[in-house]
């Protein structure tokens, strides 16, 4: 069940990026000898590593990432439970931003990196060379739904369609008794009072997916695009919990922020009627995801997700990518990252719901767990 839990503006401690960092790569028949070993040690021993549901190499060491700030609370999280399920063994998560997650995993410094987008066609090249010759995969493993949190004193339920959201952010409509939101809402008493839109002053990953979704959602209404959203309209407020602390000081407000940090969230209408923001309709969504890659390469088509109209699905989530070497790890940083990737598999729990991430279960954590078992 997603909770109205609104996350805590501590900061995490961070391990930083130590050149020795377990991430080297071999040659393709070295990375063939290591998968080898690989299984040998996978089926040799699980010491210290009992409580999962998948078999653990029981690899020791420093495991190091850098990537996604959007992502950094889940992958706190993993960590506790990866040095929990095995003793000796610690992820240092750098959470530096997509950009500089990419850049340190195609430079060979990090084991994996962690992005709210997934490679450029430019970086795709060089990914495989990092990676030895092999595949990078896009392993979509921390699923965040965005949620449209809004501030309206007597209105406990708030429903609106794709068209609403967009004229609301476009400026078209600019009062809570407009007649368009009056027929999204039959039972509801809205008042006479102004819509107050706040939006992301800074460059960020949601405001770019949340644009990306307005787009295919409404057959290209919303024109608006990348990680700085439009300053027509509204006002801005410095990162997710600047626009969370806005729309709760402020009676009338509405934004878009990650569900976390959300209060007051509206049903939407992406086309088959209202749906509400829940653990089972974001899970509806993601069993039905089409990608652009194949196999274990899992790059979303976003346009596809965020123009679905599923009965009781919600496919308004931002996805952050695990990128990682399908092939050409040493054997170590192999068993490692295979070893944290199915420890967090296994916690998709209600601490992380509490987190204000969606717990992957069903088709895609299976597609998941096939891929993580894949690497070599």
């Amino acid at each position: 069940m997603i909770r109205n839990f609104k996350r805590t503006a501590a900061v995490f401690g961070v391990v930083a990026v130590s050149s020795a960092a377990l991430v080297a790569c071999g040659d393709s028949s070295e990375s063939t000898d290591s998968a080898d070993s690989s299984a040998e040690a996978s089926a040799e021993s699980t010491d210290g590593a009992e409580g999962t549901g998948a078999e653990l190499s029981g690899e020791t060491g420093q495991l190091v990432a850098e990537g996604a700030t959007s992502q950094q609370n889940a992958m706190d999280y993993f960590a506790s439970r990866y040095a929990e399920e095995v003793p000796g063994a610690t992820l240092a998560y750098n959470a530096t931003g997509s950009g500089s997650g990419i850049k340190q995993f195609l430079g060979n410094t990090v084991a994996f990196a962690g992005s709210d987008s997934p490679l450029k066609d430019g970086e795709v090249e060089k990914a495989a060379e990092r990676c030895g010759g092999n595949e990078a995969w896009h392993l979509p493993f921390v699923i965040g739904p965005v949620a449209i949190a809004y501030n309206l004193e007597g209105v406990d339920e708030l429903n609106l369609t794709v068209d609403n959201i967009v004229d609301i952010f476009q400026g078209k409509i600019t009062n809570w008794n407009d007649p368009a939101l009056a027929e999204s809402n039959p039972d509801a008493e809205l008042p006479d009072q102004e819509i107050k839109p706040f939006f992301r002053s800074d460059e960020s990953g949601t405001s770019d997916n949340f644009q990306k979704f307005l787009a295919a959602a409404s057959d290209g209404k919303w024109t608006g695009e990348g990680k700085a959203f439009p300053s027509e309209v509204g006002t801005g407020a410095n990162g997710s919990s600047g626009v969370a602390s806005e729309v709760a000081a402020t009676e009338g407000a509405i934004t878009y922020v990650e569900a976390g940090f959300a209060e007051k969230k509206a049903n939407i209408d992406f086309g088959s009627g209202p749906v509400e923001l829940t653990d089972e309709a974001v899970a509806a969504a993601l069993d039905s995801m089409e990608f652009t890659t194949e196999g274990h390469n899992m790059a979303v088509d976003a346009e596809a997700l965020f123009s679905s109209d599923a009965e009781g699905a919600y496919p308004l989530v931002l996805t952050t990518y695990e990128i990682v070497c399908s092939a050409g790890y040493d054997e170590t940083t192999s068993n490692m990252v295979k070893d944290f990737l199915n420890v967090a598999l296994d916690s998709q729990d209600e601490e992380l719901a509490g987190e204000g991430f969606i717990p992957v279960t069903g088709a895609h954590a299976d597609r998941l767990r096939e891929a993580v078992n894949a690497i070599q």
